[in-house]
């Protein structure tokens, strides 16, 4: 693979620096493919050679890569070095890469291919705790957190894949004054049967109507705040409501995460840790970082130069506490329970103060590990609507994902005939609605269309899919082929190279990914490469070919199939076989 000629480059690279090759691997990058015109394989700056300490950052750096170029042999393996202003470019033997890129793809089963390489084992492993999701109890699933849920997801799944120890969290929302608001109006307005009719729409409605009861009537904000009191105090009634609650509600969300092909290890909550918000609160004082502020609520001071002007509250004057003591006390609990070695935070870039107070307090208290936790911020979506109107509910937006694609389907003369049209339909529509949210960086805001994410051409999860299942027909119909051997000399064609050059480059795609987690560096490499698997299908026909040419073309096909299958459930996507 990749890091079979890596290595090969790095140890010329080491000769000539003398430097162990092991720490110049990394220095070494696959160029990105054209499929217009052949390039060649691997790079080399000298700039960031210069950077790092390699070479000299003083004299003419032109020279300097001309100089470190004539001093690197051709052999029979890397086949021409050649010279672009501060580049180094390196061409790798044509059947040899053939032979190493394709030698994984030996059985027809899942290969851990650009998983399995050097570059990507300069990476930290350890437990990795994401806290993806969390939508709020007592509430239908707001399409709002669908972003968190499926970039959560996508962490989870590419550190587990590299190797880490993953708990995948849902913390839910399941405490705070709106708990009390909603409990003092099921006394008023609730309905016990309508709550087991349709339980999440009922206490929808109840929270909504009262809010707007709220707005002229502070007898009910009264009531509120005595609920949440008598929650606080573990009052049996009000805690037997709560509970209640609670369960209906995770139960729906189960159905959901179903759906959307996403499990949980663990369903935590912030109820979960009132007990030790009493200890965190001690700690605060015994480091004398609790102050007490003009309206009698405990804070804790942020500002530089300890003089108020910036606070946190963690105690209301009444004795409540509020969502960042709640975290607080989540994250001392969490590391003494997990001794996780980097806690990961997804949630929507409007939080990130929350999370900027969180770990500068957990650091005031002394705990180092603060540094290993990492919020992960994403903007907003705009425009998501169905056709009866603006979308509130994910429900509703898997519902008309599901019937927009099966329209598309059923319109399409190359749609196949399914098993089960509706799961397709709903399998589809989610890759579609996966990468256009991953296709561009997470922090910034898209607007949503319909129309330009169903499509089953340009750059969409249609599109992805389309190729997986025309590759998975592809090799179903050449079963009687055998690709345990073949010939790397058939394979010299520029859309065979082409396609092993893309490949060169993912386990970078790879690493990259895990250094700033995100998603769009595997969503574009994955369409590049079903760009690429598309032009390669019309020139390497495998029905009608000699036995030694179709054995060859299969196998190729079938390690970019390998490898796109991969990636796709990386993402999140659960790739489908016929469509």
């Amino acid at each position: 693979m990749s890091g079979f000629f890596r290595r090969r480059i790095a140890a010329k690279l080491g000769r000539a620096l003398q430097q162990p090759e092991d720490v110049l691997i990394p220095t070494v990058s696959a160029v990105s493919v054209s499929k217009k015109q052949i390039s060649a394989d691997f790079r080399l700056s000298v700039s960031t050679l210069r950077a790092n300490g390699f070479l000299p950052s003083s004299g003419d750096i032109r020279q300097q890569t001309e100089n470190l170029a004539s001093q690197m042999k051709c052999d029979n393996e890397v086949e021409n070095i050649s010279v672009d202003r501060e580049m180094i470019f390196f061409t790798v033997n044509r059947k040899l890469l053939v032979q190493k890129m394709l030698e994984p793809f030996e059985k027809h089963e899942d290969v851990k291919f650009g998983f399995n390489s050097e570059l990507l084992n300069t990476l930290k492993k350890g437990t990795t705790l994401v806290e993806y999701s969390s939508p709020n109890i007592a509430k239908k699933f707001h399409v709002g957190h669908l972003r968190s849920t499926i970039i959560g997801n996508f962490i989870a799944n590419l550190k587990q894949s590299l190797g880490n120890n993953v708990i995948r969290m849902n913390y839910l929302g399941d405490w705070g004054m709106q708990f009390g608001l909603l409990g003092a109006a099921f006394d008023r307005f609730g309905s016990q049967e309508k709550l087991k009719q349709n339980p999440l729409q009922h206490l929808f409605e109840v929270y909504v109507q009262a809010n707007k009861e709220a707005e002229h009537d502070d007898g009910l904000m009264q009531a509120a705040q005595s609920f949440f009191r008598q929650l606080e105090q573990h009052e049996p009634q009000a805690l037997t409501l709560w509970q209640q609650f609670r369960d209906i509600t995770v139960k729906e969300y189960q159905s959901i995460y179903k759906r959307l092909g996403i499990h949980f290890d663990v369903y935590s909550g912030e109820s979960e840790h009132l007990g030790q918000v009493q200890e965190v609160m001690q700690q605060l004082q015994s480091r004398g970082l609790l102050k007490t502020s003009g309206n009698g609520a405990d804070v804790v001071d942020l500002s530089p130069d300890g003089d108020l002007s910036s606070v946190c509250t963690l105690l209301r004057s009444d004795g409540t506490s509020l969502y960042i003591t709640r975290d607080l006390a989540a994250a001392v609990s969490r590391r003494r329970q997990y001794q996780f070695d980097e806690m990961i935070y997804v949630t929507d870039k409007s939080q990130s103060t929350h999370f900027q107070q969180l770990f500068q307090i957990l650091s005031s208290m002394g705990h180092s590990w603060s540094y290993s936790c990492q919020h992960v911020p994403f903007g907003l979506v705009k425009g998501m609507k169905t056709r009866t109107g603006e979308v509130v509910f994910l429900e509703d937006v898997l519902d008309e994902v599901q019937a927009r694609m099966l329209d598309n389907m059923s319109r399409s003369k190359t749609t196949k005939e399914l098993d089960d049209p509706e799961d397709t339909a709903e399998k589809v529509g989610m890759s579609a609605l996966i990468t256009q949210d991953f296709k561009g960086p997470l922090q910034a805001d898209y607007i949503f269309d319909w129309d330009r994410i169903l499509q089953s051409h340009g750059d969409t999860g249609v599109f992805l899919q389309y190729t997986h299942a025309r590759l998975h027909s592809l090799i179903q119909r050449n079963q009687q082929v055998d690709t345990s051997e073949f010939d790397p000399n058939l394979l010299q064609e520029q859309a065979s190279i082409a396609m092993l050059q893309h490949l060169l480059r993912y386990d970078e795609v790879l690493y990259q990914s895990a250094q700033d987690l995100q998603p769009k560096h595997l969503v574009n490499f994955l369409l590049k490469l079903c760009h690429l698997i598309a032009s390669a299908h019309r020139v390497l026909p495998v029905k009608g070919s000699l036995q030694d040419v179709a054995q060859a073309r299969l196998r190729l096909f079938h390690g970019a199939s390998s490898v796109l299958s991969g990636g796709m459930k990386t993402l999140g996507i659960i790739p489908v076989d016929k469509m």
